[in-house]
């Protein structure tokens, strides 16, 4: 099948996970299956392993993949839900990799409306199946809604996110991304990154609800990890990276005590190689970490 989607890191993970024969996987942003193929020639442990993905296009590209041979357990749900429901059945795995980025798809299918530079809806659901869109967000939250959610997940300077919302707010209706990007743009200041980076990154995390999904699912972490277990966590903006960091470390600070070992006492990232050959690898850091 087309290769859809580049992982990003992918040497780096298999380096920290040390993939070995017989291992159970799970992945719980499988995507269109990168990390995961590469992991599973290696384990060979299809049957014992699943690969979750929100994404409805991801899980039937996945199903598809995979019809031909044996096949992991495939399940569309966000990753929270799959891990409560893993806990409830009593499922461990040796290996566990999340990869909190968006997938190159939904960045370059316009009628997913995550691009800035692409014309589509305002939409940015990973799942299609959930009510609240791009489009309600900008056009039905209040001015200092719309405000705090640049700041808290666009980090926005407060003065810059007061004056962008209320801008939007007096110029709203907006129905596509191009329409939305280019309003921000002629109302910011010279930027090296596209004005509206900032904006889209906060109404996306705001949609999918990403950093909530992320800070409940991290404490389930080790009850679905076996002893001796790894884990590795991608992660893009400094949001979601502070989350894992400091898990990690409230997790691994009581020495012999500790739920889990950090095997990277500072995140990996893309080397300058990969950063030639897929760009948006560039602000991915990964961290890892072994349970005791």
């Amino acid at each position: 099948m087309e290769e859809l989607h580049k992982p990003v890191l992918l040497s780096e993970v298999l380096e920290v996970l040390k993939p070995q024969t017989g291992e159970s996987y799970l992945d719980l942003t499988a995507g269109y299956g990168g990390h995961a193929s590469e992991v599973l020639d290696l384990t060979q442990n299809y049957k014992g392993s699943v690969l979750v993905d929100r994404d409805k296009f991801a899980t039937e590209y996945l199903r598809e993949k995979y019809q031909n041979g044996e096949s992991p357990r495939i399940v569309n749900k966000d990753f929270y839900s799959s891990v409560l429901d893993l806990v409830e059945c009593g499922k461990t795995f040796d290996l566990i990799l999340a990869d909190f980025g968006v997938s190159s798809p939904q960045l370059d299918r316009q009628e997913r409306g995550f691009s800035f530079l692409k014309d589509g809806p305002l939409d940015m659901r990973m799942d299609r199946t959930q009510e609240l869109t791009a489009e309600r967000v900008v056009n039905h939250y209040p001015e200092w809604k719309l405000a705090e959610i640049f700041v808290k997940y666009g980090e926005e300077r407060p003065g810059n996110a007061k004056r962008l919302a209320r801008e939007i707010v007096h110029a709203r209706p907006f129905r596509t991304t191009l329409q939305l990007a280019d309003f921000v743009k002629s109302k910011s200041r010279y930027s090296k990154t596209h004005p509206a980076t900032r904006v889209f990154q906060a109404i996306r995390i705001e949609v999918n609800d990403e950093l909530g999904l992320i800070e409940k699912t991290l404490p389930l972490l080790t009850k679905v990890l076996k002893p001796g277990g790894r884990v590795a966590i991608i992660t893009f903006h400094s949001l979601e990276d502070r989350l894992v960091k400091q898990y990690f470390k409230e997790a691994s600070e009581y020495g012999e005590e500790s739920e889990l070992e950090v095997l990277t006492k500072t995140p990996i990232v893309a080397g300058e190689i990969e950063l030639v050959n897929n760009p948006r690898a560039r602000s991915a850091k990964l961290r890892a970490a072994r349970r005791r």
